[in-house]
């Protein structure tokens, strides 16, 4: 008897559920439900992913669209019903592949199957409607209605839009919001301790997997067309971590040395920390710490895999001073908890649950936690203050506060000679970069660099 699989559709409907109505976040759900079930196919398996995330990533966009077809408003709709309707309206408008009917059927029919037959007459009006009017959909004319456009058409919230063309400009903002939506390949980083560059980037071709120089670090890769990364040899026995160009330039600017003592304030998931480790090459001690047991169990896993000896990972409280690391440390790495306004294009989520109030919160958070770890920097030590975030606010501010902080006295670093040419600028001059997606290769990113004073 033939093997029934369950729907695919189903998990998407369940993850786009649980992102409604719990705030789940897309990608870990996506990750679990794909873990759960690793036997199904490659091409099963990136339809899952792309109809997930995007129509979390297209959420704005596809409830303009639905509301112009639909008597009920999309927050009206019971959660169940917009779920199927984002879903339907994604695969209609965003998705080639998929034939209308394939698109408005599937809908309706997980509708009924959940118990809602009596609503499915609504869902499939609403879809075949969309279906056949697609192309006579109308938007904010750019001309008329800047903001609103961008807001639109990049489904971002309109208040972030306003904010970003007021300090990057509009050109710039478009460039952003575009760069988002696009899908990259995934950044790793060689675990050069274990094998080299050239030996991975071999032994991932033979598998058919596409790899392609990083742009900024001599030891980044790309790679993409891979099934499951869990299943990938060379993941598995810690030949590469998973790891941003943009976050592997923060060990680069610290300029480690042999023997160093460095203390990650806020590691999880340990990219910073175990390419700290690897940087030291088995000297030295870092020092890696977050406020969770469950991100504290990430990153010892990620230490395992990768084989590193010279690592503590233990739980700690950023906000809580550790009196025995008073100037210990040779480097002290704050990348801290921010806004992650950077990241939005591999976590689409962020845009909808951060507000303007948050973003204050996270400020004083993060001067609060900087006034503790500054303190485990030796005089003439490091420290380097990074976020996932492109908010001066958060970023360039907290720099300055740095610079004028009464207790402990620092100055700004030039990182310039750390940095390839192309990311060399004014601002590496003056200790700190911040990188925008779409105008960089990368997440958005801002990092600095700053020494204790005698």
């Amino acid at each position: 008897m033939e093997k029934q699989f369950p729907n695919e559709r189903e998990w998407i409907l369940d993850i786009l559920i649980e992102v409604d109505k719990n705030q789940g976040f897309v990608n870990q759900l996506v990750k679990q439900t794909l873990d759960k079930n690793q036997f199904i196919d490659k091409q099963k398996r990136n339809f899952v992913k792309r109809v997930a995330q995007g129509t979390v990533e297209r959420q704005i966009y596809l409830d303009y669209v639905i509301e112009q077809f639909s008597k009920v408003k999309v927050k009206k709709m019971k959660p169940l019903i917009r779920a199927a309707i984002r879903m339907g309206a994604y695969q209609l408008l965003c998705m080639d592949g998929v034939p209308s009917s394939a698109a408005c059927n599937e809908s309706v029919t997980l509708v009924k199957k959940r118990g809602m037959k009596g609503l499915s007459g609504f869902v499939n009006g609403v879809l075949r409607n969309i279906a056949r009017n697609k192309d006579n959909i109308s938007f904010p004319e750019e001309q008329k209605e800047p903001l609103q456009f961008l807001s639109i058409q990049y489904s971002m919230p309109q208040w972030i839009v306003t904010k970003w063309v007021a300090l990057y400009g509009y050109e710039m903002t478009k460039t952003m919001l575009e760069a988002f939506l696009k899908e990259a390949p995934l950044s790793v980083r060689v675990n050069e301790t274990k094998i080299t560059k050239d030996e991975l980037v071999a032994a991932l071709k033979k598998q058919d997997i596409n790899v392609e120089n990083g742009a900024y670090c001599s030891n980044a890769i790309k790679i993409s067309g891979y099934n499951y990364l869990g299943k990938i040899k060379e993941w598995k026995e810690g030949y590469f971590q998973v790891q941003d160009e943009s976050s592997m330039l923060v060990c680069q600017i610290a300029d480690i040395k042999p023997d160093n003592i460095i203390i990650d304030v806020c590691a999880a998931p340990g990219g910073k920390a175990t390419h700290a480790a690897q940087l030291l090459n088995q000297t030295g001690m870092v020092y890696a710490r977050d406020l969770t047991e469950q991100k504290v169990e990430l990153m010892k896993e990620n230490l395992t895999r990768l084989g590193l000896t010279n690592m503590q990972i233990t739980c700690q409280d950023a906000l809580v001073l550790d009196e025995e690391m008073l100037e210990k440390a040779d480097v002290v790495i704050a990348d801290l908890p921010c806004s992650g306004l950077g990241v939005i294009g591999k976590k689409s989520d962020i845009k909808y649950n951060m507000t303007e109030e948050k973003q204050k919160e996270l400020v004083k958070l993060q001067r609060d936690i900087l006034s503790v770890v500054c303190k485990y920097v030796k005089k003439g030590g490091t420290l380097i203050y990074s976020t996932c975030t492109i908010n001066p606010e958060e970023n360039e501010e907290n720099f300055r506060w740095l610079l004028e902080n009464k207790d402990v006295k620092f100055e700004a670093v030039d990182i310039s000679s750390y940095l390839p040419k192309e990311l060399q600028e004014e601002t590496t001059k003056q200790g700190y970069l911040q990188l925008l997606p779409g105008k960089h290769s990368c997440d958005g990113f801002f990092m600095s660099r700053l020494r204790r004073k005698n």
